[in-house]
């Protein structure tokens, strides 16, 4: 192990290394005034082991509680699907987003999304990993909420718009 002393000044910084036996001399004695910084460097031996990471809590309560990294997930993951279904359908039938929910007809399918989408976004985080140990440089854990909440205020602003003006988004 090496110990070196390094005098500091706001103009810059000296090293003075140990004398012999190692002893400071009296010429490595820092200025009145000055402080002294002592470094010292391992060059061999075993490393630090590195800190242990937190590992994710695999408890299915913790992923679905309140603060938890499912529900705002599984939500905007469905807002998502429903917004890009409810336009598609507004485009090739015309029925507006009221209409497809009072009719009943899609009820199945929607059941059967849910299931496979929350399934599917749980395994992961019960097996231990993280949305943000998966990102990318452009598909990423923010992005993914951000488009989710969006996705959440346009379904809002679908059924507004057909409350409003009586008609489906599409055909106004």
């Amino acid at each position: 192990m090496a110990t070196v002393m390094a005098m500091s000044s706001f103009a810059g910084a000296a090293v003075v290394p140990r004398g012999p036996a190692g002893r400071l001399g009296a010429r490595s004695l820092p200025a009145p005034g000055r402080r002294a910084l002592v470094v010292r460097a391992q060059s061999e031996g075993p490393s630090a082991p590195p800190p242990n990471k937190p590992k994710a809590s695999t408890s299915i309560w913790d992923a679905l509680a309140f603060s938890g990294p499912a529900p705002e997930r599984i939500n905007g993951r469905l807002a998502m699907v429903g917004f890009v279904t409810a336009l598609a359908v507004e485009a090739g039938r015309g029925d507006g987003l009221l209409s497809q929910l009072g009719s009943g007809t899609g009820q199945a399918r929607f059941a059967y999304t849910v299931a496979v989408l929350s399934v599917a976004s749980l395994v992961p985080l019960l097996q231990g990993e993280s949305a943000e140990g998966r990102a990318g440089a452009i598909m990423n854990a923010n992005a993914e909420l951000w488009n989710g909440r969006f996705a959440m205020l346009g379904l809002v602003a679908l059924a507004a718009t057909e409350i409003i003006t009586g008609a489906p988004f599409i055909n106004v």
